[in-house]
Protein backbone atom coordinates (compact mmCIF):
# COMPACT_ATOMS: atom_id res chain seq x y z
CA UNK A 1 0.00 0.00 0.00
CA UNK A 2 0.63 3.91 -0.10
CA UNK A 3 2.94 4.89 2.54
CA UNK A 4 1.07 7.36 4.94
CA UNK A 5 2.81 10.70 5.43
CA UNK A 6 3.99 9.94 9.04
CA UNK A 7 4.69 13.55 10.09
CA UNK A 8 3.50 14.70 13.42
CA UNK A 9 1.89 10.67 13.66
CA UNK A 10 3.35 7.12 14.94
CA UNK A 11 5.44 4.87 12.75
CA UNK A 12 6.81 1.41 14.07
CA UNK A 13 9.58 -0.36 12.17
CA UNK A 14 10.29 -4.31 13.17
CA UNK A 15 9.34 -3.78 16.80
CA UNK A 16 9.35 -7.33 18.55
CA UNK A 17 8.48 -8.12 21.84
CA UNK A 18 10.05 -11.40 24.04
CA UNK A 19 8.88 -12.70 27.29
CA UNK A 20 11.05 -14.97 29.13
CA UNK A 21 13.88 -16.82 28.06
CA UNK A 22 15.25 -20.05 26.94
CA UNK A 23 12.57 -22.91 25.90
CA UNK A 24 10.10 -20.60 27.97
CA UNK A 25 10.16 -17.44 25.84
CA UNK A 26 7.68 -16.69 24.41
CA UNK A 27 7.56 -13.84 20.99
CA UNK A 28 4.33 -11.95 22.01
CA UNK A 29 5.62 -9.49 18.89
CA UNK A 30 7.90 -10.73 16.23
CA UNK A 31 7.51 -7.84 13.37
CA UNK A 32 4.96 -5.37 13.60
CA UNK A 33 5.26 -2.52 11.60
CA UNK A 34 2.55 -0.06 11.54
CA UNK A 35 1.87 4.01 10.33
CA UNK A 36 -0.60 6.31 11.36
CA UNK A 37 -0.65 9.97 10.47
CA UNK A 38 -1.18 13.00 11.93
CA UNK A 39 -4.92 13.18 12.30
CA UNK A 40 -5.72 9.61 10.76
CA UNK A 41 -7.65 7.50 13.08
CA UNK A 42 -7.08 3.99 12.30
CA UNK A 43 -8.25 0.61 13.33
CA UNK A 44 -6.23 -2.50 15.33
CA UNK A 45 -7.76 -5.96 15.25
CA UNK A 46 -6.64 -9.64 15.88
CA UNK A 47 -7.96 -12.91 17.83
CA UNK A 48 -7.07 -12.50 21.72
CA UNK A 49 -3.73 -13.45 21.95
CA UNK A 50 -2.41 -11.86 18.54
CA UNK A 51 -0.30 -8.76 20.52
CA UNK A 52 -2.54 -6.51 20.53
CA UNK A 53 -2.50 -5.49 23.55
CA UNK A 54 1.36 -5.96 23.78
CA UNK A 55 2.00 -3.65 20.85
CA UNK A 56 -0.16 -0.97 22.53
CA UNK A 57 1.78 -1.36 25.57
CA UNK A 58 4.97 -1.09 23.87
CA UNK A 59 3.92 2.36 22.14
CA UNK A 60 2.67 3.72 25.21
CA UNK A 61 5.78 3.40 26.96
CA UNK A 62 4.16 0.86 29.70
CA UNK A 63 6.94 -2.27 28.92
CA UNK A 64 10.32 -2.86 27.36
CA UNK A 65 10.18 -4.31 23.48
CA UNK A 66 13.17 -6.40 22.74
CA UNK A 67 13.74 -4.88 19.46
CA UNK A 68 12.62 -2.35 16.62
CA UNK A 69 11.94 1.70 16.22
CA UNK A 70 9.39 3.95 17.28
CA UNK A 71 8.17 7.02 16.17
CA UNK A 72 5.94 9.23 18.08
CA UNK A 73 4.99 13.12 16.72
CA UNK A 74 8.14 12.68 14.63
CA UNK A 75 10.66 12.23 17.26
CA UNK A 76 12.16 8.42 17.52
CA UNK A 77 11.47 7.16 21.16
CA UNK A 78 12.73 4.01 20.70
CA UNK A 79 15.60 2.09 18.32
CA UNK A 80 16.74 -1.00 19.94
CA UNK A 81 16.56 0.70 23.43
CA UNK A 82 14.56 3.87 25.07
CA UNK A 83 15.76 7.67 23.61
CA UNK A 84 13.42 8.83 26.19
CA UNK A 85 15.19 9.68 29.92
CA UNK A 86 11.68 10.02 30.99
CA UNK A 87 9.43 7.83 30.09
CA UNK A 88 6.69 9.19 32.60
CA UNK A 89 6.91 12.43 31.29
CA UNK A 90 6.55 10.50 27.90
CA UNK A 91 3.15 9.11 28.93
CA UNK A 92 1.75 12.06 30.20
CA UNK A 93 2.58 14.51 28.25
CA UNK A 94 2.63 13.10 24.25
CA UNK A 95 0.10 9.78 24.70
CA UNK A 96 -3.47 10.54 25.42
CA UNK A 97 -5.20 6.67 26.51
CA UNK A 98 -8.67 6.08 25.98
CA UNK A 99 -10.04 2.38 27.45
CA UNK A 100 -13.02 0.71 27.68
CA UNK A 101 -14.40 2.15 30.85
CA UNK A 102 -13.90 6.07 31.37
CA UNK A 103 -11.10 5.68 34.92
CA UNK A 104 -12.32 9.26 35.55
CA UNK A 105 -11.55 10.26 39.62
CA UNK A 106 -14.53 10.13 41.52
CA UNK A 107 -13.55 12.88 43.88
CA UNK A 108 -13.05 15.22 41.65
CA UNK A 109 -15.59 17.03 39.64
CA UNK A 110 -15.53 17.04 35.51
CA UNK A 111 -13.51 19.85 34.77
CA UNK A 112 -10.66 18.92 37.46
CA UNK A 113 -10.51 15.37 35.94
CA UNK A 114 -9.80 17.39 32.46
CA UNK A 115 -7.96 20.03 34.06
CA UNK A 116 -5.20 17.44 36.28
CA UNK A 117 -2.67 16.05 33.50
CA UNK A 118 -1.83 19.64 32.50
CA UNK A 119 -1.46 21.03 36.25
CA UNK A 120 0.88 17.86 36.71
CA UNK A 121 2.83 18.92 33.64
CA UNK A 122 3.23 22.38 34.80
CA UNK A 123 0.30 23.96 33.70
CA UNK A 124 -0.84 27.07 35.78
CA UNK A 125 -4.08 26.17 36.89
CA UNK A 126 -6.12 28.97 35.23
CA UNK A 127 -4.85 27.72 31.68
CA UNK A 128 -5.46 23.94 32.22
CA UNK A 129 -8.98 24.62 33.56
CA UNK A 130 -9.33 26.97 30.02
CA UNK A 131 -8.56 24.26 28.14
CA UNK A 132 -10.94 22.03 30.25
CA UNK A 133 -13.43 23.89 29.12
CA UNK A 134 -12.36 24.31 25.21
CA UNK A 135 -12.59 20.26 25.05
CA UNK A 136 -15.49 19.77 27.32
CA UNK A 137 -17.40 22.58 24.51
CA UNK A 138 -16.06 20.76 21.68
CA UNK A 139 -17.27 17.42 22.92
CA UNK A 140 -20.58 19.32 23.68
CA UNK A 141 -20.54 18.22 27.45
CA UNK A 142 -19.45 22.17 28.64
CA UNK A 143 -22.96 21.94 30.59
CA UNK A 144 -21.40 19.24 33.14
CA UNK A 145 -18.42 20.98 33.95
CA UNK A 146 -19.00 21.16 37.11
CA UNK A 147 -21.05 17.81 37.95
CA UNK A 148 -19.45 15.09 40.16
CA UNK A 149 -18.80 12.33 37.59
CA UNK A 150 -20.94 9.97 39.52
CA UNK A 151 -23.77 12.33 37.85
CA UNK A 152 -22.69 11.71 34.37
CA UNK A 153 -24.46 9.29 32.08
CA UNK A 154 -22.40 6.21 30.05
CA UNK A 155 -21.90 8.33 27.37
CA UNK A 156 -20.94 11.75 29.23
CA UNK A 157 -18.16 9.84 31.03
CA UNK A 158 -16.76 8.96 27.63
CA UNK A 159 -17.03 12.14 26.42
CA UNK A 160 -14.64 13.24 29.75
CA UNK A 161 -12.79 10.71 29.20
CA UNK A 162 -11.66 11.80 25.78
CA UNK A 163 -11.23 15.06 26.65
CA UNK A 164 -8.90 14.14 29.38
CA UNK A 165 -6.89 12.31 26.52
CA UNK A 166 -6.34 15.69 24.81
CA UNK A 167 -5.97 17.78 27.16
CA UNK A 168 -1.91 17.78 27.38
CA UNK A 169 -2.50 17.87 23.40
CA UNK A 170 -0.55 14.95 22.58
CA UNK A 171 0.42 13.63 19.15
CA UNK A 172 -0.86 10.15 19.85
CA UNK A 173 -3.92 8.35 21.40
CA UNK A 174 -3.97 5.25 22.09
CA UNK A 175 -7.76 4.05 22.51
CA UNK A 176 -8.54 0.73 23.90
CA UNK A 177 -11.64 -0.93 22.91
CA UNK A 178 -13.31 2.40 23.34
CA UNK A 179 -16.43 1.21 22.33
CA UNK A 180 -17.25 -2.27 23.80
CA UNK A 181 -19.76 -1.29 26.34
CA UNK A 182 -21.79 0.84 24.51
CA UNK A 183 -25.31 0.13 22.11
CA UNK A 184 -24.46 0.69 17.82
CA UNK A 185 -25.47 4.90 18.66
CA UNK A 186 -23.27 5.44 21.08
CA UNK A 187 -20.47 3.54 19.70
CA UNK A 188 -20.31 5.36 16.76
CA UNK A 189 -21.11 8.55 18.44
CA UNK A 190 -17.70 7.88 19.90
CA UNK A 191 -15.81 6.92 16.91
CA UNK A 192 -17.60 10.44 14.94
CA UNK A 193 -15.79 11.95 18.03
CA UNK A 194 -12.32 10.96 17.75
CA UNK A 195 -12.38 11.10 13.71
CA UNK A 196 -13.17 14.91 14.09
CA UNK A 197 -10.56 15.23 17.40
CA UNK A 198 -8.14 13.91 14.72
CA UNK A 199 -9.43 16.28 12.48
CA UNK A 200 -9.04 19.25 14.34
CA UNK A 201 -6.29 18.58 16.68
CA UNK A 202 -4.30 16.83 14.02
CA UNK A 203 -4.26 13.61 16.50
CA UNK A 204 -2.71 10.11 15.75
CA UNK A 205 -5.45 7.65 17.00
CA UNK A 206 -4.94 3.88 17.05
CA UNK A 207 -8.04 2.07 18.17
CA UNK A 208 -8.07 -2.01 19.01
CA UNK A 209 -11.08 -2.94 18.65
CA UNK A 210 -13.24 -6.52 18.16
CA UNK A 211 -16.23 -4.10 17.95
CA UNK A 212 -18.21 -5.29 14.61
CA UNK A 213 -20.29 -2.03 14.47
CA UNK A 214 -17.38 0.12 14.01
CA UNK A 215 -14.91 -1.58 12.17
CA UNK A 216 -16.19 -0.59 8.97
CA UNK A 217 -16.19 2.61 9.33
CA UNK A 218 -11.87 2.84 9.25
CA UNK A 219 -10.31 3.99 5.78
CA UNK A 220 -7.37 1.71 7.09
CA UNK A 221 -7.10 -1.55 9.36
CA UNK A 222 -3.96 -3.46 10.78
CA UNK A 223 -4.21 -7.07 11.31
CA UNK A 224 -1.78 -8.40 14.01
CA UNK A 225 -2.27 -11.92 13.89
CA UNK A 226 1.10 -14.66 15.71
CA UNK A 227 2.46 -11.40 16.44
CA UNK A 228 2.95 -9.82 12.93
CA UNK A 229 0.64 -6.82 11.40
CA UNK A 230 -0.32 -6.48 7.53
CA UNK A 231 -2.51 -3.38 6.56
CA UNK A 232 -5.65 -3.34 4.27
CA UNK A 233 -7.97 -0.58 3.27
CA UNK A 234 -11.09 -0.18 5.63
CA UNK A 235 -14.73 0.60 3.72
CA UNK A 236 -14.60 4.30 5.11
CA UNK A 237 -17.69 4.06 6.07
CA UNK A 238 -19.17 7.74 6.51
CA UNK A 239 -20.02 8.78 9.91
CA UNK A 240 -22.23 11.82 8.89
Amino acid sequence: MTDVNNEGGIRIEGLAKRYGEGDTAVDALKDANLHVAAGEVVGLIGPSGSGKSTLLKCLGAVIDPTRGRMTLGGAVIYDDGWKIADLRALRRDRIGFIFQAPYLIPFLNVTDNVALLPMLAGSPNRAARARAMELLQALDVAHRAGAETSELSGGEQQRVSIARALANRPPVILADEPTAPLDSERALAVMRILQRMASEYRTAIIVVTHDEKIIPTFKRIYHIRDGRTSEERGEGRPLD
